[in-house]
Protein backbone atom coordinates (compact mmCIF):
# COMPACT_ATOMS: atom_id res chain seq x y z
CA UNK A 1 0.00 0.00 0.00
CA UNK A 2 1.16 3.43 -0.88
CA UNK A 3 1.44 6.20 1.93
CA UNK A 4 -0.36 9.28 1.60
CA UNK A 5 2.16 12.00 1.12
CA UNK A 6 2.06 14.35 4.02
CA UNK A 7 1.14 17.81 2.37
CA UNK A 8 -0.48 20.73 3.61
CA UNK A 9 -3.34 21.97 2.00
CA UNK A 10 -2.87 25.33 2.93
CA UNK A 11 0.76 26.49 1.44
CA UNK A 12 0.94 29.36 3.50
CA UNK A 13 -1.21 30.93 6.39
CA UNK A 14 -1.45 34.27 7.63
CA UNK A 15 -3.95 35.16 10.28
CA UNK A 16 -7.80 34.66 8.37
CA UNK A 17 -6.03 34.76 5.17
CA UNK A 18 -4.37 31.11 3.27
CA UNK A 19 -3.07 30.16 0.23
CA UNK A 20 -4.41 27.09 -0.78
CA UNK A 21 -2.91 24.43 -3.09
CA UNK A 22 -6.37 23.77 -4.78
CA UNK A 23 -6.35 27.89 -5.25
CA UNK A 24 -3.06 27.95 -6.74
CA UNK A 25 -4.20 25.12 -9.24
CA UNK A 26 -6.80 27.10 -10.68
CA UNK A 27 -4.54 29.67 -11.44
CA UNK A 28 -2.20 27.38 -12.93
CA UNK A 29 -5.02 25.85 -15.16
CA UNK A 30 -5.60 29.22 -16.64
CA UNK A 31 -2.53 30.26 -16.77
CA UNK A 32 -1.70 27.01 -19.04
CA UNK A 33 -4.56 27.68 -20.74
CA UNK A 34 -3.87 31.74 -21.40
CA UNK A 35 -0.62 30.56 -22.83
CA UNK A 36 -2.45 27.89 -25.37
CA UNK A 37 -4.64 30.58 -26.50
CA UNK A 38 -1.68 32.69 -27.14
CA UNK A 39 0.08 30.01 -29.23
CA UNK A 40 -2.80 29.42 -31.57
CA UNK A 41 -3.58 33.25 -31.93
CA UNK A 42 0.09 33.63 -33.01
CA UNK A 43 -0.18 30.60 -35.70
CA UNK A 44 -3.49 31.48 -37.10
CA UNK A 45 -6.02 29.00 -35.43
CA UNK A 46 -7.51 31.76 -33.40
CA UNK A 47 -8.33 34.90 -35.04
CA UNK A 48 -8.41 37.28 -32.06
CA UNK A 49 -6.15 40.32 -31.93
CA UNK A 50 -3.96 39.43 -28.64
CA UNK A 51 -5.25 42.79 -26.44
CA UNK A 52 -8.38 40.56 -26.12
CA UNK A 53 -6.61 37.17 -24.57
CA UNK A 54 -7.51 38.84 -21.59
CA UNK A 55 -10.82 39.22 -22.06
CA UNK A 56 -11.43 35.73 -23.43
CA UNK A 57 -10.06 34.20 -19.81
CA UNK A 58 -12.21 36.47 -18.01
CA UNK A 59 -15.46 35.21 -19.85
CA UNK A 60 -14.30 31.65 -18.96
CA UNK A 61 -13.61 31.76 -15.70
CA UNK A 62 -16.88 33.54 -14.88
CA UNK A 63 -18.73 30.90 -17.28
CA UNK A 64 -16.74 28.12 -15.53
CA UNK A 65 -17.21 28.94 -11.62
CA UNK A 66 -21.27 29.63 -12.60
CA UNK A 67 -21.48 26.80 -14.93
CA UNK A 68 -19.70 24.50 -12.51
CA UNK A 69 -21.70 25.89 -8.93
CA UNK A 70 -25.05 25.56 -10.48
CA UNK A 71 -24.46 22.09 -11.94
CA UNK A 72 -23.31 20.73 -8.36
CA UNK A 73 -26.38 22.41 -6.70
CA UNK A 74 -29.18 21.11 -8.81
CA UNK A 75 -27.86 17.99 -9.91
CA UNK A 76 -25.75 16.79 -7.31
CA UNK A 77 -27.41 17.90 -4.20
CA UNK A 78 -30.50 19.82 -4.82
CA UNK A 79 -32.06 18.10 -1.63
CA UNK A 80 -29.78 19.89 0.36
CA UNK A 81 -29.85 23.55 -1.32
CA UNK A 82 -33.30 23.53 -1.43
CA UNK A 83 -33.66 24.06 2.03
CA UNK A 84 -30.73 25.93 2.61
CA UNK A 85 -30.66 28.49 -0.70
CA UNK A 86 -29.05 31.52 0.77
CA UNK A 87 -25.56 28.47 0.19
CA UNK A 88 -26.12 28.10 -3.62
CA UNK A 89 -23.68 30.24 -4.43
CA UNK A 90 -21.08 29.98 -1.64
CA UNK A 91 -18.11 28.46 -4.15
CA UNK A 92 -15.75 29.08 -1.17
CA UNK A 93 -17.52 25.59 0.89
CA UNK A 94 -16.42 23.68 -1.80
CA UNK A 95 -18.94 21.80 -4.52
CA UNK A 96 -18.31 22.43 -8.56
CA UNK A 97 -19.01 20.29 -11.21
CA UNK A 98 -16.68 19.57 -14.03
CA UNK A 99 -20.06 18.63 -16.68
CA UNK A 100 -21.44 22.27 -15.56
CA UNK A 101 -18.06 24.00 -15.99
CA UNK A 102 -17.86 22.64 -19.25
CA UNK A 103 -21.41 24.08 -19.98
CA UNK A 104 -20.69 27.62 -18.55
CA UNK A 105 -17.51 27.88 -20.02
CA UNK A 106 -19.15 26.53 -23.59
CA UNK A 107 -22.11 28.98 -23.47
CA UNK A 108 -19.24 31.98 -22.60
CA UNK A 109 -17.30 31.57 -25.33
CA UNK A 110 -20.93 31.74 -27.21
CA UNK A 111 -20.91 35.61 -25.78
CA UNK A 112 -17.49 35.63 -26.60
CA UNK A 113 -17.30 34.88 -29.85
CA UNK A 114 -20.68 36.84 -31.01
CA UNK A 115 -18.97 40.08 -29.86
CA UNK A 116 -15.83 39.64 -31.78
CA UNK A 117 -17.33 38.00 -35.09
CA UNK A 118 -15.84 34.41 -34.36
CA UNK A 119 -16.81 30.79 -35.02
CA UNK A 120 -18.07 28.96 -31.75
CA UNK A 121 -17.00 25.91 -33.21
CA UNK A 122 -13.06 27.36 -34.09
CA UNK A 123 -13.57 29.16 -30.04
CA UNK A 124 -14.29 25.67 -28.67
CA UNK A 125 -11.17 23.93 -30.65
CA UNK A 126 -8.86 26.20 -28.59
CA UNK A 127 -10.72 25.13 -25.53
CA UNK A 128 -10.45 22.06 -25.59
CA UNK A 129 -6.99 21.68 -26.48
CA UNK A 130 -6.21 23.72 -23.55
CA UNK A 131 -8.49 21.99 -20.91
CA UNK A 132 -6.24 18.64 -20.68
CA UNK A 133 -3.30 21.07 -18.58
CA UNK A 134 -5.90 22.37 -16.50
CA UNK A 135 -7.76 19.58 -15.68
CA UNK A 136 -4.71 17.98 -14.43
CA UNK A 137 -3.81 20.24 -12.25
CA UNK A 138 -7.01 20.69 -11.04
CA UNK A 139 -7.29 17.05 -10.09
CA UNK A 140 -3.93 17.07 -8.65
CA UNK A 141 -5.36 19.92 -6.30
CA UNK A 142 -8.17 17.35 -5.25
CA UNK A 143 -5.67 14.73 -4.36
CA UNK A 144 -3.62 17.25 -1.59
CA UNK A 145 -7.10 18.13 -0.16
CA UNK A 146 -7.36 14.31 0.21
CA UNK A 147 -10.86 14.72 -1.73
CA UNK A 148 -13.22 13.04 -4.40
CA UNK A 149 -11.19 9.87 -3.42
CA UNK A 150 -11.36 6.32 -4.71
CA UNK A 151 -13.45 3.27 -3.71
CA UNK A 152 -12.21 0.57 -0.77
CA UNK A 153 -9.66 -1.71 -2.79
CA UNK A 154 -7.04 -4.35 -1.69
CA UNK A 155 -4.66 -3.27 -4.67
CA UNK A 156 -0.96 -2.04 -3.98
CA UNK A 157 -1.79 1.15 -5.07
CA UNK A 158 -4.26 1.92 -2.31
CA UNK A 159 -3.92 4.82 0.35
CA UNK A 160 -5.33 5.54 3.30
CA UNK A 161 -6.60 9.21 2.87
CA UNK A 162 -6.58 11.71 6.09
CA UNK A 163 -9.96 12.83 5.34
CA UNK A 164 -11.68 9.30 5.16
CA UNK A 165 -13.56 9.01 8.12
CA UNK A 166 -13.31 5.47 8.02
CA UNK A 167 -9.35 5.48 6.95
CA UNK A 168 -9.98 2.33 4.71
CA UNK A 169 -7.39 1.93 2.08
CA UNK A 170 -8.62 3.52 -1.25
CA UNK A 171 -7.99 3.96 -5.10
CA UNK A 172 -5.72 7.62 -5.57
CA UNK A 173 -9.26 8.16 -8.64
CA UNK A 174 -7.35 11.62 -8.41
CA UNK A 175 -4.45 11.03 -10.16
CA UNK A 176 -5.83 8.10 -12.74
CA UNK A 177 -8.45 11.03 -13.29
CA UNK A 178 -5.41 13.54 -13.65
CA UNK A 179 -3.39 11.38 -15.76
CA UNK A 180 -5.98 10.37 -18.38
CA UNK A 181 -8.49 13.01 -18.33
CA UNK A 182 -6.16 15.63 -18.43
CA UNK A 183 -2.32 14.39 -19.75
CA UNK A 184 -3.70 11.49 -22.00
CA UNK A 185 -6.52 13.62 -23.84
CA UNK A 186 -4.04 16.29 -24.06
CA UNK A 187 -1.37 14.54 -25.90
CA UNK A 188 -4.22 12.42 -28.09
CA UNK A 189 -5.59 16.49 -28.96
CA UNK A 190 -1.98 17.05 -29.83
CA UNK A 191 -2.05 13.89 -32.11
CA UNK A 192 -4.96 14.43 -33.77
CA UNK A 193 -4.41 18.36 -34.66
CA UNK A 194 -0.68 17.71 -36.16
CA UNK A 195 -1.84 14.80 -38.24
CA UNK A 196 -5.07 16.68 -39.47
CA UNK A 197 -3.37 20.13 -39.76
CA UNK A 198 -1.10 18.26 -42.00
CA UNK A 199 -3.06 16.10 -44.05
CA UNK A 200 -5.35 19.56 -44.53
CA UNK A 201 -8.57 17.88 -43.13
CA UNK A 202 -9.02 19.87 -39.63
CA UNK A 203 -12.03 21.28 -39.08
CA UNK A 204 -13.21 23.71 -36.92
CA UNK A 205 -15.06 21.83 -33.97
CA UNK A 206 -13.46 18.67 -34.32
CA UNK A 207 -11.13 18.64 -31.50
CA UNK A 208 -13.77 20.05 -30.02
CA UNK A 209 -15.55 16.91 -30.46
CA UNK A 210 -12.66 14.59 -29.76
CA UNK A 211 -12.41 16.11 -26.57
CA UNK A 212 -16.28 15.66 -25.62
CA UNK A 213 -15.54 11.63 -26.75
CA UNK A 214 -11.99 11.45 -25.01
CA UNK A 215 -12.74 12.68 -21.70
CA UNK A 216 -16.22 10.78 -21.54
CA UNK A 217 -14.95 7.89 -22.59
CA UNK A 218 -11.59 8.37 -19.96
CA UNK A 219 -13.83 9.36 -17.08
CA UNK A 220 -16.19 6.61 -17.37
CA UNK A 221 -13.88 3.83 -16.93
CA UNK A 222 -11.96 5.38 -14.39
CA UNK A 223 -15.08 6.47 -12.59
CA UNK A 224 -15.08 2.97 -11.32
CA UNK A 225 -12.31 3.79 -8.91
CA UNK A 226 -13.77 6.46 -7.54
CA UNK A 227 -16.13 6.74 -4.31
CA UNK A 228 -19.84 7.98 -5.75
CA UNK A 229 -21.15 11.42 -4.60
CA UNK A 230 -22.23 10.00 -0.88
CA UNK A 231 -25.41 12.34 -1.47
CA UNK A 232 -26.19 10.40 -4.40
CA UNK A 233 -24.86 7.18 -4.32
CA UNK A 234 -25.21 4.71 -7.68
CA UNK A 235 -27.79 6.05 -9.36
CA UNK A 236 -28.26 3.18 -12.68
CA UNK A 237 -27.49 -0.34 -10.96
CA UNK A 238 -23.44 0.09 -10.75
CA UNK A 239 -23.22 3.22 -12.32
CA UNK A 240 -22.72 6.63 -11.27
CA UNK A 241 -24.16 9.88 -12.08
CA UNK A 242 -20.91 11.28 -13.57
CA UNK A 243 -20.54 7.81 -15.85
CA UNK A 244 -23.86 8.61 -16.50
CA UNK A 245 -23.05 12.74 -17.71
CA UNK A 246 -20.20 10.95 -19.52
CA UNK A 247 -22.30 8.05 -21.33
CA UNK A 248 -24.34 11.16 -22.72
CA UNK A 249 -20.89 13.06 -23.18
CA UNK A 250 -19.56 9.96 -25.70
CA UNK A 251 -22.95 9.34 -27.81
CA UNK A 252 -23.24 13.44 -28.02
CA UNK A 253 -19.09 13.30 -29.50
CA UNK A 254 -20.43 11.09 -32.32
CA UNK A 255 -22.99 13.34 -33.63
CA UNK A 256 -21.02 16.42 -32.79
CA UNK A 257 -18.22 15.05 -34.97
CA UNK A 258 -20.67 14.02 -37.82
CA UNK A 259 -21.83 17.31 -37.89
CA UNK A 260 -18.34 18.99 -38.01
CA UNK A 261 -16.99 17.16 -40.47
CA UNK A 262 -20.02 17.35 -43.23
CA UNK A 263 -20.64 22.05 -42.14
CA UNK A 264 -17.75 23.21 -40.96
CA UNK A 265 -14.88 25.14 -42.69
CA UNK A 266 -11.27 23.95 -42.72
CA UNK A 267 -8.61 25.52 -40.75
CA UNK A 268 -6.09 27.51 -43.02
CA UNK A 269 -3.76 29.00 -40.59
CA UNK A 270 -2.56 32.30 -41.14
CA UNK A 271 0.51 33.34 -38.70
CA UNK A 272 -0.64 36.81 -37.07
CA UNK A 273 1.01 39.68 -38.06
CA UNK A 274 -0.83 41.53 -34.81
CA UNK A 275 1.60 44.50 -33.84
CA UNK A 276 0.66 44.21 -30.49
CA UNK A 277 1.53 40.66 -29.79
CA UNK A 278 3.43 39.81 -26.63
CA UNK A 279 6.32 38.77 -26.54
CA UNK A 280 7.09 34.69 -26.76
CA UNK A 281 7.58 33.53 -23.31
CA UNK A 282 8.85 29.50 -22.15
CA UNK A 283 5.29 28.17 -21.55
CA UNK A 284 3.56 29.86 -24.58
CA UNK A 285 7.03 28.16 -26.30
CA UNK A 286 6.93 24.78 -24.55
CA UNK A 287 2.90 24.14 -25.19
CA UNK A 288 3.32 25.59 -28.96
CA UNK A 289 5.00 22.41 -29.88
CA UNK A 290 1.56 20.68 -29.19
CA UNK A 291 -1.21 22.96 -30.08
CA UNK A 292 -0.22 24.90 -33.07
Amino acid sequence: MLTFPDISPEIIKIGPFALRWYGLMYVLGFTFGFHILKARIRKGFFKLPFEYADSYITFLVLGMLLGARLAYVFIYNWPYYSLHPGEIMAVWSGGLSFHGAMVGMIFSSWVFGKKHNIPLHCILDTLAIGAGPALFVGRMGNFINGELYGRVTDSWVAMIFPTDPERLPRFPSQLFQGLTEGICVFLLLSFIHRRLTATGKLKHGMLGAFFVGGYGFFRFFVEFTRQPDPQLGFVLGIFTMGQVLCALMMIAAVFQYAYVKKTQLTYEPVPSKDKNAPKVNFLEKFFAKFVA
